[in-house]
C-alpha cells in the first residue's frame, strides 16, 4: 500500500486543513458514482479513503509518522523474539539500511509465504491443500490476526438527518444495519463500525463513507438547504400564500407581489443540524412557471404590455 501522504498528494508537514482539502478533492474526483465508466475509480476511491483514515486522524498520523503502524493502519511487525543471528534488541531483526521495516525484508525473502510465518518458530504454517491455514501472523499463543477493514459508501437521506437519525449501511457481505448519523456530519466523513469488517480475531471494522442521497427538492448548502419553488405568473405578480415543503412537512409561506427569482426567502431553523445541534435555514427561491399550453388571452395581454409598458432587465454587459 502506498504512502498515504503520496496518495493524497500532500507533504508530511501539511496541516489538518490541507489534508482535509486534498482528501475532499480526490474523493470527489474518484467517487464511483461519478466515474461509472472507469472500473479503476473504485480502487482509487478506496485508496484515498484509506490514506485519509491514517493521516486524517491525529492519533494514527502520529503512529504512522513514528513507524508504529503501516499505511494499512495495522501495527508494524518488529521481529521475532530470539530469532538468531542478526537479531537486534530483544532478539528481533533490526531494520536494514535505508530504514526498511522488518516485514518488508521478510516479504522480499519469503514472498507470499510470509503471511503464513508462525511466530517464534521460523517455520511455515501448515497447509490445507495448496493454501496456508494462516490469515496472517500468529502470536506465540496461536491467536489469528485481526481481520481486514472494509470500506463502503452509505447514502444519508436528508429526512433521516432530522428524523430517525439513522443511516442504512449495506456491507460487502450483503448484511445491512442501521447506524447513528454523526451530528453535523459532512459529505465524505467516515463512520467506523467496529467488528463489521472481514473475519479475523478480532474481526476487522467496516468504514462507511457518508454522502448525501440525492433529493428531488432540496439541495444542501453547508448546513442550509435550498429549494426552488414553482409559482404561477399571477402569484408572482399579485403575491399569494403558498405551501412550501420542508424536511418535516409543508408550511405556509406568504410571497409578496412582484416576486422575482433574484430573491430568496428564508425559513429559519428548517435546514440541517450542525455539530452543536443548531439547525441551519431553508432558502426558498421562486421560479415562475408559465402554462404548459398556449394561452391566447395571456399572449394578447403580453403584446399589449410590450407596447404600453416596455422595460429592460439586461444591462450593457449582455451586449
Amino acid at each position: 500500500m502506498r504512502d498515504p501522504y503520496d496518495v493524497l498528494g500532500v507533504p508530511k508537514s501539511a496541516d489538518e486543513a490541507a489534508i482535509k482539502k486534498a482528501y475532499r478533492k480526490l474523493a470527489k474526483q474518484y467517487h464511483p458514482d461519478t466515474n461509472k465508466a472507469d472500473p479503476k475509480s473504485k480502487e482509487k476511491f478506496a485508496e484515498v479513503n484509506q490514506a485519509y483514515e491514517i493521516v486524517g486522524d491525529s492519533a494514527k498520523r502520529k503512529q504512522f509518522d513514528a513507524g508504529e503502524i503501516g499505511a494499512d493502519g495495522k501495527p508494524r511487525f518488529t521481529g521475532f523474539e530470539g530469532f538468531g543471528a542478526g537479531a537486534g534488541p530483544r532478539g528481533g531483526f533490526r531494520q536494514a539500511g535505508g530504514g526498511r521495516a522488518t516485514d518488508d525484508i521478510l516479504h522480499d525473502i519469503f514472498g507470499d509465504a510470509f503471511s503464513g510465518f508462525a511466530a517464534g518458530g521460523g517455520t511455515r504454517g501448515r497447509q490445507r491443500g495448496s493454501e496456508s491455514n494462516f490469515n496472517g501472523f500468529q502470536n506465540a499463543a496461536g491467536a489469528a490476526a485481526k481481520g481486514a477493514d472494509v470500506m463502503v459508501t452509505a447514502r444519508v437521506k436528508l429526512e433521516d438527518i432530522v428524523g430517525s437519525g439513522k443511516v442504512r449501511v449495506t456491507l460487502p457481505s450483503g448484511k445491512s444495519l442501521d447506524a447513528k448519523i454523526p451530528l453535523g456530519f459532512e459529505p465524505g466523513q467516515q463512520l467506523r463500525l467496529k467488528g463489521q469488517g472481514s473475519d479475523g480475531t478480532p474481526p476487522g471494522d467496516a468504514i462507511a463513507i457518508l454522502i448525501y442521497e440525492s433529493h428531488p427538492l432540496f439541495r444542501p448548502d453547508g448546513y442550509n438547504l435550498r429549494l426552488d419553488l414553482p409559482v404561477t405568473l399571477d402569484e408572482a405578480v399579485l403575491g399569494a400564500k403558498v405551501r412550501v415543503p420542508t424536511l418535516e412537512g409543508a408550511v405556509d409561506m406568504t410571497i409578496p407581489a412582484g416576486i422575482t427569482g433574484a430573491r430568496a426567502f428564508r425559513l429559519r431553523g428548517k435546514g440541517l443540524p450542525d455539530k452543536t445541534g443548531t439547525r441551519g435555514d431553508l432558502y426558498v427561491t421562486a421560479r415562475v412557471v408559465l402554462p404548459d399550453s398556449n394561452d391566447a388571452g395571456l399572449e394578447q395581454l403580453m403584446h399589449r404590455w410590450r407596447e404600453m409598458r416596455p422595460y429592460s432587465v439586461r444591462g450593457p454587459e449582455f451586449g
